[in-house]
């Protein structure tokens, strides 16, 4: 696997139970995780990549033969009603592009289509041997609720994990493999990316995202991590009960708080673009008199006449959320009243704008989680667990050989 090989020639890199991984299909996957990384892969760390992605395409293969004997099979159709949602979410519905964006990259659209069938047999063999047996009192989920309502106005967070299990016997090799993804995701790699190929938790088909939670819902380790974190910011490996993980502050907000960056606002954006090769002091000149026209708007409807003077564009948009918007223009946003307007911002070369907000509809109170969804939370989390057991139990048993 880790020496030269013909892109023609397909070789069992591994038989897991008497199934064939081949070479390719090791390639086809690490060509996914490639793609995601915005940087060059070295190629010390495309073996350990090719390693570990050969481990998932074990475990996926573990876990489509255990569907299999409980005679659970997907069938083509539904693996292909998934694959054109992933078509419509990232390529506008248009699967001949995706094929054509998975072939340009080195993989294939066969090999997306594999990952669906596993993830698709996986959960429905939990949802059958698993989920039954997992119960969550109304009890539980009441003292849950009553804990919400009793920290109202405290922040909760969404994180984004990638959680890799560990024993006693593969602790180090598993924390310098959580490393190297880390630095991974440093350089540029997607953190949807990288969960759905190594995270072992439950979250990994849907990008690690564990949505909104509060502290003390996490691991200590974690909790202590989260409040030091802004959003946009990685942290880990961090070690904790089971193995190690890798967050990503996704959002933070305030339980059961409307959240004002969820505003919905109307605005009209007033901007003027500068000719090829205009000077530093030409450019102030017209910015100068572009920010004298702009402070004469009397309201939105006065926007059209200030901005014809100056021989500026205006362009409405009314359907714009506040958190849609870059970090630093939400801030000052959200100071301004009806008919006032930002600062002027820009360079020479992209055109220089402000935005005048024309109104503004806030968010209504968050009532938090219903009781059925806290039921169903708390569920998944248990339910989880005991499929990273079972999935133990299916590496114990399993007859692998390596070429």
């Amino acid at each position: 696997m880790l020496g030269e090989t013909d892109p023609n020639m397909r070789r069992a890199t591994a038989v897991v139970n008497g199934t064939v991984i081949t070479g390719t299909d090791v390639d086809h996957r690490v060509a996914l995780v490639s793609a995601a990384s915005q940087n060059a892969i070295s190629d010390e760390e495309m073996v350990r990549l090719r390693m570990q992605v050969l481990r998932n395409l074990i475990d996926e293969t573990l876990q489509i033969q255990a569907a299999a004997l409980q005679e659970i099979t997907i069938g083509a159709p539904e693996v292909n009603q998934s694959y054109q949602r992933l078509a419509a979410q990232n390529f506008g519905q248009n699967t001949e592009a995706m094929d054509a964006y998975l072939l340009s990259i080195g993989s294939s659209p066969a090999s997306l289509k594999r990952q669906i069938q596993g993830e698709l047999a996986w959960q429905r063999l939990l949802r059958r041997n698993i989920a039954p047996f997992v119960n969550v009192s109304e009890e539980e989920v009441n003292d849950i609720m009553k804990r919400l309502e009793e920290s109202r106005g405290q922040d909760e967070y969404r994180i984004g994990e990638i959680y890799l299990s560990a024993t006693a016997e593969t602790d180090a090799a598993v924390q310098q493999n959580a490393a190297r993804i880390m630095q991974q995701l440093r350089e540029g790699g997607s953190f949807v990316a990288y969960a759905r190929q190594f995270s072992e938790a439950s979250t990994a088909a849907v990008g690690g995202d564990l949505g909104f939670v509060r502290l003390a819902t996490l691991p200590p380790e974690m909790a202590t991590a989260a409040q030091s974190m802004q959003a946009g910011q990685l942290t880990g490996p961090i070690k904790i009960p089971g193995g190690y993980t890798i967050m990503y502050l996704i959002d933070k907000r305030q339980v059961l708080t409307a959240d004002p960056r969820d505003a919905v606002l109307s605005l009209k954006q007033i901007s003027i673009s500068f000719p090829e090769g205009v000077t530093e002091e030409a450019a102030g000149q017209q910015v100068e008199a572009f920010t004298q026209a702009v402070g004469t708007i009397r309201g939105c409807g006065d926007a059209e006449r200030a901005a014809q003077t100056v021989g500026a564009e205006v362009v409405t948009n009314d359907q714009l959320r506040i958190r849609s918007l870059p970090e630093q223009l939400q801030a000052t946003l959200l100071q301004l009243q009806v008919g006032q307007s930002t600062p002027p911002f820009g360079s020479i070369a992209e055109g220089v704008r402000v935005l005048l907000l024309c109104g503004r509809d806030d968010p209504e109170a968050n009532d938090g989680p219903s009781f059925d969804q806290l039921m169903s939370r708390m569920e998944d989390e248990r339910i989880n667990k005991r499929a990273q057991r079972y999935l133990r139990d299916l590496r114990n048993d399993a007859y692998i050989e390596y070429n």
